[in-house]
């Protein structure tokens, strides 16, 4: 155990104490910083890009002199291109140079929804390096030790809800602006599924309604997220579940794996895939599933699950990453062969160690409330 900045580290879960002289600090960081640089995890999700350009929006409604810019490691996903202040994103894979320039002259660096450094693969040693005070929010488990100033809530289903609450109790809440609620509100909706799964704390439904009330249209990206999809999406997801869908019905488990050539063929663009490894958790029975994509140089695994199934603790047991109790990745360094018997291999124990016995997943399994 640990202690950092006033939040008490057990067992992976930080209990942070929002304490008022914590909050007071926040504030003043996000008042008085004149260059400013926010950035996230790589292949940033709504939750990262949502938090990222939420507090940009805060950050200049409260600050007119600052400098505010918004980095990712890698390209972002098009298919979040709606977003308001998507296209001054600055891509670190695209502009190198200029990213460690703004780092070296930065005062400030936010780092959000991400609890390793290393998550922001290339990007993490100007990370590091820079002299920059670095303030760190994120809901992961497990957080490096590299911030002056941290706020870590793993108990919350998304950054975005951390850093809503973290602004409204530090007292900032009239400087979310509609662009910035709208983006706070995405984050939090694509890291709940839509809100149905990791929202059995009551206070994201009071965040729902004050987003709402500060101008979030909630129906608009309900359709922007969840019922717009390219071409090429429509047709590689059918594809996946039509032929690539293999079920383990005494296992209940499913596992869909794409290869690289199978991507090419539809033109795989970042996004086409967004969703489809929740598919098969609506066939009856079936308890995790576990999609498997090639990279050029390794496998991506994405695992999500129902119930108390934890897929955080597999992905991180087998695949070298981690996550969320329902929503987790990782990845594979060797050949696709090799990570689906890794798979295969890990369903009867995993049925033995979480499944059997469980009243919970045997409700769910019987349909059962």
């Amino acid at each position: 155990m640990y202690s950092h900045s006033n939040s008490i580290v057990l067992d992976g879960i930080i209990m942070t104490l929002y304490e008022r002289r914590d909050l007071e600090r926040f504030a003043h960081l996000l008042a008085t910083s004149k260059s400013v640089v926010i950035t996230c995890h790589l292949s940033p999700d709504g939750d990262a890009l949502g938090s990222s350009l939420g507090l940009r929006w805060i950050l200049t409604a409260m600050n007119r002199s600052a400098r505010v810019y918004v980095v990712t490691p890698d390209e972002p996903t098009r298919n979040l291109a709606f977003l308001p202040g998507f296209k001054n994103i600055l891509p670190y894979t695209r502009s190198v140079e200029y990213v460690d320039k703004l780092l070296d002259s930065a005062d400030l660096l936010i780092c959000l929804d991400f609890n390793e450094l290393s998550r922001t693969d290339r990007l993490a040693v100007a990370l590091r390096q820079t002299k920059a005070c670095k303030l760190h929010i994120d809901h992961h488990l497990y957080p490096e030790d590299f911030a002056d100033l941290l706020f870590s809530a793993p108990r919350k289903s998304s950054t975005c809800l951390v850093l809503y609450e973290l602004i409204r109790d530090a007292g900032l809440k009239r400087f979310v602006s509609k662009n910035a609620a709208n983006c706070l509100l995405c984050g939090m909706m694509t890291d709940t599924g839509n809100f149905s799964y990791n929202v059995s704390d009551p206070a994201i439904y009071s965040a729902i309604g004050d987003l709402v009330s500060l101008g979030a249209d909630k129906e608009r990206l309900n359709r922007l997220l969840f019922d717009t999809f390219s071409e090429s999406n429509l047709r590689i997801q059918g594809y996946a579940l039509a032929n690539k869908m293999e079920l383990f019905h005494d296992m209940h488990a499913a596992l869909i794996v794409l290869s690289r050539d199978e991507l090419n063929a539809f033109g795989y663009q970042k996004g086409d895939t967004e969703g489809l490894v929740n598919r098969p958790l609506a066939v009856p029975g079936i308890l995790y599933s576990c999609y498997l994509r090639e990279e050029t140089d390794y496998i991506k695994v994405s695992m999500r699950s129902l119930g108390d199934l934890p897929v955080n603790e597999l992905c991180t047991d087998f695949f070298g990453g981690g996550g969320h109790l329902n929503a987790a990745g990782g990845e594979y360094r060797g050949s696709m062969d090799d990570c689906i018997k890794q798979f295969k291999d890990i369903l009867a124990p995993t049925k033995q160690k979480y499944i059997d016995g469980n009243r919970l997943l045997s409700d769910i399994l019987n349909q059962k409330l």
